[in-house]
């Protein structure tokens, strides 16, 4: 399962776990109460046939999955898009990631705008609620393929900060948020 902590900030190098000393865990049932994001572990292999991923899927109508290779330095293309995701944006929907191999820190902001990071690695899969800020950077063996889940056409968007403050996501999630532990 995935392993939750508070960053230390200022950091100088983001992939590193980059710890506060001592380490302040957080837990994924915290992390969903609090924040909304959503922590979920399935058996990557067979996937496609494994009923309760099928069924999460059916009952929050994601219809539409493809693959992403997120490995550093393989393209000036990937490069462009590792370096992208790793700036602090929202989406207007939920994003749903699904580690298959290979492993990265997905960092969300908490209520007092501090980092919160997860370790992501195989089998896990994240859902970080619309209009939550969040990047995404690969760990030091800069080498990610996840599954990433879409209801209906796939569109990736970012809207970065601080534009996205006035996002109608951005808003949605803040009221969310106020109704959440």
């Amino acid at each position: 399962m995935v392993l939750i902590w508070q960053m230390k900030e200022p950091f100088e190098n983001p992939n590193l776990p980059n710890k506060t000393e001592p380490v302040k865990l957080v837990a994924p049932a915290d992390l969903h109460s609090g924040l909304g994001v959503e922590c979920m572990k399935f058996n990557v292999e067979n996937s496609d046939i494994n009923a309760e991923y099928v069924s999460m899927k059916q009952n929050r109508g994601y219809n539409y999955e493809d693959e992403v290779n997120l490995v550093k330095g393989t393209s000036n293309e990937i490069d462009k898009i590792i370096e992208e995701i790793s700036r602090e944006h929202i989406h207007a929907d939920d994003e749903m990631r699904m580690v298959l191999d290979g492993s990265g820190y997905f960092d969300v902001r908490d209520k007092n705008d501090k980092w919160i990071r997860i370790e992501t690695k195989s089998s896990d899969m994240l859902i970080i609620p619309s209009g939550m800020y969040h990047r995404f950077v690969l760990d030091q063996n800069n080498y990610m393929k996840c599954k990433r889940l879409f209801k209906g056409s796939p569109v990736w968007t970012a809207f970065f900060r601080p534009d996205a403050d006035n996002h109608a996501a951005r808003k949605a999630y803040l009221k969310r948020l106020a109704n959440l532990k």
